[in-house]
């Protein structure tokens, strides 16, 4: 079980992984052990504990994206770091590999309702009624042909924001086909990745930054979006 979490950060009271796309943070109907319980018999094995293992989730990511999601090993930790997601006292910091191209910088503004039928968000440019304002900012970091490569930071915490928003603007996720991606991937994945978490330490205080690593499927297209330049982007 230990090997199967990709584990890039972990201390007394808290431990965070790099989730890979498939991965379930909150159990569902397929009956497909979700990441929490993997990471009880981890700590209990690892701890060589008798009794039950406290794992508490603080925030979720949706099953085909990937990258650092955090989880408390102690109440506590996990009350306050709730706190601190709740009154964004944190950072996040995204990638994701869009169709089509994307020069420079901007910031999205929509307005988004969620729809519980088809788990989907419904995305409008104005307010309406049950519609929450959903904000973002990106920086293109390469474009290419068919793809651009941009890093997001969020200003609110939608359901499906990220998706939702770049495909309302036309630039759908690669393999987002739920939101309008020409085509799926083969691992049924999409290119959108939590590259960074910043928060303050639930008992230091202490400012920390976890990186996760971008997949494989990132790799295909360092080349591609710097084709023009040559030069490659470490991911």
């Amino acid at each position: 079980m230990a090997t199967r979490l990709n584990i890039i950060y972990e201390d007394n009271h808290l431990i965070a992984l790099n989730k890979r796309a498939g991965d379930l943070i909150q159990g569902d109907i397929t009956g497909d052990l979700p990441l929490p319980d993997q990471i009880k018999s981890y700590l209990k094995e690892k701890f060589n504990k008798p009794g039950k293992v406290f794992c508490g989730v603080i925030h979720r990511l949706d099953r085909p994206t990937t990258g650092v999601v955090l989880f408390a090993r102690t109440s506590k930790s996990l009350q306050r770091m709730n706190k601190a997601f709740k009154e964004r006292r944190t950072q996040k910091t995204y990638w994701a590999i869009v169709e089509g191209q994307l020069r420079g910088k901007d910031d999205l503004k929509h307005f988004l309702k969620k729809n519980r039928k088809n788990n989907k968000a419904i995305v409008f440019k104005r307010p309406e009624e049950g519609a929450k304002e959903a904000r973002l900012s990106y920086r293109v970091l390469k474009t290419g042909d068919n793809f651009s490569l941009v890093e997001v930071q969020l200003h609110t915490g939608r359901h499906h924001q990220i998706r939702g928003q770049f495909s309302a603007i036309g630039h759908a996720i690669k393999g987002d086909v739920k939101y309008g991606a020409r085509r799926a991937q083969r691992d049924k994945s999409i290119c959108l990745h939590a590259r960074t978490l910043t928060f303050n330490h639930p008992t230091t205080k202490e400012p920390t930054t976890v990186t996760a690593e971008a997949p494989l499927t990132f790799q295909p297209f360092v080349y591609e979006l710097g084709s023009t330049s040559k030069t490659t982007l470490t991911l």
